[in-house]
């Protein structure tokens, strides 16, 4: 049995539903949730000490936009 690259989609910034950069957006669809709850999740994360807005910025630059 094999995986057509269509039916495991790759992590890609989409141009629609976008709020900042899209990263948000992007992950909500490569996880199959919505970006409402991507982005609230990221949000509470923000709460914790850590790296996110470094990491958010790092996923702005290398996840590549939908083309």
């Amino acid at each position: 049995m094999s995986t057509s690259p269509a039916a495991t989609p790759g992590l890609v910034r989409p141009r629609d539903g976008r709020m900042v950069a899209g990263v948000c957006a992007g992950m909500a669809r490569r996880f199959g949730t919505s970006a409402t709850t991507m982005r609230l999740l990221w949000v509470l994360s923000c709460l914790i000490p850590g790296p996110q807005f470094i990491a958010y910025i790092a996923m702005w630059i290398l996840v590549p936009e939908e083309g």
